[in-house]
């Protein structure tokens, strides 16, 4: 049975549907969105540091301050 198959079958079964419909009806969180607004708005095309530590600090800083933001939008108590 080839890969494919077997996903097919793993899809079409119970516990598929049941899994595809949760996610077809926001019970999982998308990610998309974050991405568009530190791109956009924020202008984050490429890193300005080299190095695999300065480069995941750097990023660290970036969802920081998204993650403030949201919350000096929306509150707190969301």
């Amino acid at each position: 049975m080839s890969h494919c198959e077997q996903m097919r079958h793993r899809i079409d079964s119970d516990q598929g549907k049941r899994m595809i419909t949760r996610r077809e009806f926001g019970k999982c969180a998308t990610v998309e969105p974050v991405f568009g607004n530190l791109r956009g708005n924020k202008r984050l095309d490429r890193f300005t540091l080299r190095g695999q530590k300065k480069v995941d600090r750097q990023w660290k800083l970036f969802c920081m301050v998204h993650n403030i933001e949201k919350l000096a939008h929306h509150g707190y108590g969301i």
